[in-house]
């Protein structure tokens, strides 16, 4: 912690010193913590937006908006979250409380709340040095959108949609972005929205649907206007998806699809071994995306770990920890903090349940995401397998002259695996549970953990014993001795005298 508060005083003294260079500085995407927000199930502010909500229809409204997500938000700063990712925001037809059922492009929908909240929310997270990023659907509209029925938009809209294989998509119909009509306008209104509220990025819904060439351009002019504007890319049907969008330039992060299962799988389940995650992850290329462990359309992470008779508490902890320390993005589901549970829909988009929040793993969640910021090579370092015991791995990250150790057991007894390329005359400082190794008989050292426990490591100069700790209990030792060598004596000379 110590060392934190100096980065950040350096960083102030530098912004001080020289605004421009502070303004010109770019944030990248392994700098952020990305907190994932279905806006109308996460809170409600505002009481007077209340009319169209029914708690009882998991189809309905239910009076999440704007103003709820501006009186949260200096939670989420605690939490240590850096970006908001909000669901599509635009005006829907009823009922579209998930935002894919767009009748106006350029208007906030009202059960959220108006542009000027936008603008509100915007100042707000900014003032906190945290940024909104926008859900933004380009591939459908509402089929009671005006568009269908202008006879000055023929061949904007492509086909409706019948198929059934996602909730909403049916009540859509896909937009011809071909045409170059429909390219202007879509192009306007990212402008829009960017020059009205001034957001920080935007999702691309289901990116793997729209046309490749007309999001190149579209992400490509953003990035002209912009260079600092996010742009990423949400995965529609992942088990089609072939990893294409990752060659656009101009998208900064993509949905780390292949790595969610194979990630939420092994850390739901006690016994499994880690390096299954850190295999997968070379398999498919290194890549540096964004990493979750659910999302809205999946069951909930907490759900899986509770049917394989986890605790929720002990395994997010490890989940935390893997995710906030691996190469990419950690994205973070709404009420993962609670922790919530949820199998299928309605469940798995229930309302957060804030008061039933768990105050330890807020607090752990906190700690994590305070490590990602503090230490550089937990966001940009090289990363590899240091070693594995069983279903328990190290990993070590390093990036200009700093290492960083990694270790997660995730096995059902204790664990220790023996990590090189540490130079005499250090050792290993834990952050998370103060732990402290140093160099064995042998010259190695040895990480050592208790059954599903994880801990950060910093490799630092052996300082030895700890005199200011040990000194006073020493001296307290040697008072004692003292003393009863002193009234020792002056016994045998009461009954030497008697």
């Amino acid at each position: 912690m110590k060392r934190f508060v100096i980065l950040l005083a350096a960083l102030l003294l530098t912004s001080v010193a020289n605004p421009a260079a502070a303004q010109e500085k770019e944030e990248t995407i392994e700098e952020q913590i990305f907190y994932n927000i279905l806006v109308d199930r996460f809170n409600n502010g505002d009481q007077s937006l209340d009319a169209n909500i029914d708690l009882d229809d998991p189809s309905a409204f239910h009076g999440g908006d704007l103003q709820g997500i501006i009186d949260k938000l200096d939670h989420l700063k605690e939490m240590g979250y850096t970006t908001l990712i909000l669901s599509p925001i635009m005006d829907n037809a009823p009922g579209g409380y998930h935002g894919y059922w767009v009748e106006d492009f350029r208007k906030v929908d009202p059960q959220y709340g108006s542009m000027q909240d936008l603008k509100k929310l915007t100042e707000e997270a900014h003032s906190r040095d945290m940024k909104i990023v926008l859900e933004f659907v380009t591939n459908y509209v509402a089929k009671t959108h005006p568009m269908l029925d202008d006879p000055d938009k023929t061949g904007w809209v492509q086909e409706t949609n019948d198929d059934a294989s996602h909730r909403w998509l049916g009540e859509t119909a896909a937009l011809d972005q071909t045409n170059p009509e429909v390219q202007t306008f879509l192009t306007e209104t990212a402008d829009f929205w960017i020059e009205e509220a001034n957001i920080d990025g935007y999702r691309f819904h289901a990116a793997d649907k729209t046309n490749k060439g007309f999001l190149q351009q579209l992400s490509a002019h953003i990035s002209e206007q912009d260079p600092s504007f996010f742009q990423l890319a949400g995965i529609l049907e992942p088990d089609n998806y072939e990893g294409s969008l990752s060659e656009l330039e101009t998208i900064d992060a993509v949905e780390n699809n292949s790595l969610y299962k194979p990630m939420s799988d092994t850390l739901a389940k006690p016994g499994e071994p880690v390096e299954a995650i850190y295999e997968e992850w070379r398999a498919d290329g290194k890549k540096q995306s964004l990493n979750y462990l659910d999302n809205k359309h999946t069951k909930r992470f907490t759900y899986k770990l509770v049917q394989n008779g986890r605790n929720p508490l002990t395994t997010w902890k490890l989940a935390l920890t893997y995710l906030y320390t691996a190469p990419g993005a950690p994205m973070i589901l709404q009420g993962s903090e609670i922790p919530m549970a949820g199998k299928d829909f309605p469940d798995i988009q229930r309302m957060v349940t804030w008061n039933s929040s768990d105050e330890d793993l807020q607090k752990f969640a906190g700690r994590i995401a305070a490590l990602r910021t503090e230490f550089p090579a937990l966001q940009r370092g090289d990363y590899e397998l240091a070693g594995s015991d069983g279903a328990m791995s190290v990993f070590r990250r390093s990036y200009q002259g700093e290492t960083v150790f990694i270790a997660i057991n995730n096995d059902t007894h204790s664990r220790s695996v023996t990590v090189d390329g540490v130079s005499d005359g250090k050792q290993l400082k834990g952050l998370l549970g103060d732990n402290l190794v140093r160099t064995g008989e042998d010259g190695k050292f040895r990480i050592g953990l208790d059954r599903e426990t994880a801990e950060v490591y910093v490799v630092q100069n052996n300082s030895g014993l700890n005199w200011t700790i040990i000194g006073p209990i020493v001296g307290v030792f040697l008072i004692f001795i003292a003393g009863i060598i002193y009234l020792s004596r002056k016994q045998k000379k009461r009954e030497a005298d008697a």
